[in-house]
């Protein structure tokens, strides 16, 4: 009797525990069921990868650097009343950076322009002396009938001329009354009589030859006082131009007190602050360190094997992380004479465009320089790559799901963008909402 009762027992227990195992088994089916159920699905674009001809291309890689670069000092020493820029501004060339104190400048200016007024009245003063001195001189010798360079003797005076002239006749009139006199032709008063001309027209050829000296000593008179206001003139116009090479010297001392921005560009470094006093004389004078970036430069060095095929004026395309979609166009303009003769490579030098700013001097990049021959290349659209940090990776679409796929990009054209490695001819990517992709995502093509 107890050995049934007990056999009893043992046989309900069974049947419990195989109705608790049988309930768990249909609750762990009907999860499973339902976790199924819930799977999510994504609504994507698709793409096909294809293969397109592209422009080949020298890739190398290097630091941007700005086309120009200048430190900004002054040319006079003073104190600094103003201060226009800060780190970061955008100055135009010729922009005043800072202002010095500028009165005492402005006083010497004063002073020197006072002087000048002075010294030009003088000369003018000079001038109209010489220029009188040269019309007595004129004058005295039109009197003489005589110009400019031309010796002036005693015997060409128009008087001495005609006495002379007159002269010579009464000694030829003397002499003949002389003979007739001896040969009895003549009366003795009739010799007298030419004897009497003769020693007046001498007289008269003393007095003319006394008033040619004087004529010949008023005109050097009249030289003497031309050549010596000529020369106060001279003198006086000489401390004219040494005056106002003073005041151009004080205008410049004046403009000096506004220091300028020789280039048009960022400002990197600033040095100076309101109040300072400054000098060019004391060591490391700079008050701004100026960067032009409208245009930036790239020195690449190309292999031996490929300096055939780079030229001056040859296109580039350069590309950085912190834009990894999109080009800046520029053009090589230098390349090195000679190679390096350690590396093996030829240095040239490119310019990139950079009139938006987005470029700054000191950023990596990499620069493909474009050949002639196109090459084919597996190209996927832009949208299709997501990029995190360094890494990038694409989404390849197949039954329904997604395969998560790390890629090589290569060149960007357009909206297209070449893989390099990890993508084949035909096969489809997502293009959409790839940011909520994962390896194995179930998508659904829209």
């Amino acid at each position: 009797m107890g050995k049934r009762i007990v056999f009893a027992i043992i046989l309900t227990v069974i049947a419990a525990f195989a109705a608790m195992s049988s309930a768990c088994s249909g609750s762990s089916a009907a999860n499973e069921n339902n976790a199924a159920s819930e799977t999510p699905i994504v609504d994507v674009t698709t793409a096909q990868a294809v293969v397109m001809p592209i422009p080949a291309y020298i890739e190398a890689t290097g630091n941007l650097a700005s086309d120009a670069q200048t430190d900004v000092a002054p040319a006079i020493a003073g104190k600094v009343v103003e201060v226009n820029f800060d780190i970061g501004s955008y100055v135009n060339q010729g922009d005043v950076l800072l202002r010095l104190d500028a009165r005492d400048a402005a006083i010497r200016l004063e002073q020197a322009r006072a002087q000048v007024e002075q010294q030009r009245k003088a000369a003018d003063q000079a001038e109209a002396g010489a220029q009188q001195a040269l019309a007595n001189l004129r004058q005295t010798q039109a009197r003489l009938g005589i110009g400019d360079g031309q010796t002036f003797q005693i015997k060409d005076f128009s008087q001495v001329k005609s006495v002379t002239a007159q002269l010579e006749l009464a000694e030829k009139e003397l002499k003949r009354a002389e003979r007739l006199l001896e040969s009895g032709d003549i009366a003795r008063n009739i010799y007298d009589q030419r004897k009497s001309q003769r020693d007046a027209l001498l007289g008269q050829l003393d007095e003319a030859r006394s008033n040619a000296a004087v004529a010949i000593k008023a005109i050097d008179t009249a030289r003497a006082a031309y050549e010596a206001a000529k020369a106060a003139a001279a003198s006086a116009r000489a401390g004219l131009a040494t005056l106002q090479a003073t005041v151009a010297a004080a205008e410049k001392t004046l403009s000096d007190n506004a220091v300028r921005s020789p280039i048009s560009g960022y400002v990197s470094e600033r040095t100076a602050d309101l109040g300072e006093y400054i000098s060019p004389s004391a060591p490391n004078t700079k008050i701004a360190t100026i960067v032009r970036t409208s245009t930036l430069r790239m020195k690449i060095d190309i292999p031996e094997q490929s300096i055939g095929k780079v030229a001056t004026g040859q296109g580039v395309s350069l590309q950085t992380s912190t834009y990894p979609d999109r080009n800046f166009a520029g053009r090589i303009v230098r390349v090195a004479p000679s190679l390096n003769a350690q590396a093996r490579t030829l240095t040239v030098e490119a310019e990139i465009q950079n009139v938006d700013g987005l470029l700054k001097p000191g950023q990596f990049a990499t620069v493909r320089i474009t050949q002639s021959k196109p090459e084919n290349a597996v190209m996927i659209p832009v949208a299709a790559v997501r990029t995190d940090g360094e890494t990038n990776r694409v989404f390849i679409v197949k039954d329904g799901m997604v395969r998560e796929q790390f890629v090589q990009l290569g060149l960007l054209e357009n909206q297209m963008i070449q893989v390099k490695q990890g993508v084949a001819e035909g096969d489809i990517v997502a293009t959409s909402n790839v940011g909520q992709l994962t390896d194995g995502t179930f998508v659904r093509a829209v």
